[in-house]
């Protein structure tokens, strides 16, 4: 393990540690660097440790409090302490199975005890649980336990396509609210634009007859002025005439209409006028007689 024996010298690498052993018993570590042995009193190079920092994958097979089975791969870093190396070369001859065995003893006794969505929330608790118990145990062999890693939570295949469609079941279901939500806005407002387009349409219509009543006064009065002798009645019905012939004649110009004729003539006319002169007379009456 990056070391050189001979006879009467041994060299140790950079980011090792040496046991020296004399007849067979332990004496001394050798550090880094080159050391000279007295082979005539049995002193010898046992073996050579290195220090540096190692990494272990462990894949775990569990059951969780709900009865999902899971695998769980869990990164142990850990090294050798130099103080200690002894320990660790005579203590323990597989440090890696003496590890996984205490993964598999701690997740094994945590895990059943949580459900499948605590444990990927709490995955930091397992990992904490696993480290305290390494440090406990392989600190008494010469070993310091750098980190843990909760790598990955693998569910079984049927348990993640379950997961999957459930989540994707939620995420429609918020989705169809969102769109329900969506068109009750819509018809709110094209309701509300609706009535305020027939609002300002009515304001139109009172404002345009407003200004056709003020138009047909205006000009009744005038004519009464300019032309003597001529009566209200008489202007309304010279006005009724006009507007008659200047619809036939709008009518006629344009090509793309599509109009229905019933019988008409200027009496018509008279008639509506004589018509719409009762209902104001009777109208003004109605207000007389309340007064």
């Amino acid at each position: 393990m990056g070391s050189s024996f001979c006879f009467l010298c041994g060299c140790v690498d950079q980011a090792s540690v040496g046991v020296i052993e004399r007849w067979g018993r332990f004496e001394r570590l050798a550090q880094p660097g080159f050391h000279f042995f007295n082979c005539f009193v049995g002193q010898c190079l046992a073996g050579v440790l290195s220090t540096r920092i190692h990494s272990l994958d462990v894949r775990c097979e569990t059951k969780t409090k709900d009865n999902v089975f899971v695998h769980l791969v869990c990164s142990i870093q850990y090294r050798v302490v130099k103080e200690n190396a002894d320990d660790a070369f005579y203590e323990l001859a597989n440090p890696r199975e003496q590890i996984q065995a205490y993964v598999f003893d701690v997740v094994r006794a945590l895990v059943p005890r949580m459900t499948l969505d605590d444990l990927f929330e709490q995955k930091s608790e397992v990992a904490k649980a696993v480290l305290e118990e390494l440090e406990k145990v392989m600190g008494t062999y010469g070993y310091s336990i750098e980190h843990i890693l909760m790598v990955d939570i693998i569910p079984d295949d049927t348990v993640r396509k379950a997961m999957n469609e459930i989540n994707a079941a939620q995420r429609l279901q918020l989705a169809s609210v969102y769109k329900g939500e969506a068109e009750k806005v819509f018809l709110v407002k094209k309701a509300e634009a609706e009535a305020e387009a027939k609002y300002l349409g009515g304001v139109g219509v009172a404002r345009q007859r407003q200004a056709i009543t003020d138009g047909l006064r205006e000009n009744i009065l005038e004519f009464s002025h300019k032309v003597e002798g001529t009566s209200a009645k008489e202007v309304m019905d010279l006005i009724m005439i006009t507007q008659y012939f200047d619809t036939i004649k709008d009518l006629g110009n344009s090509s793309k209409n599509t109009t229905i004729f019933i019988p008409h003539g200027p009496g018509h006319v008279r008639d509506i006028s004589d018509q719409i002169r009762n209902g104001m007379m009777e109208a003004s009456s109605a207000q007389i007689d309340q007064q």
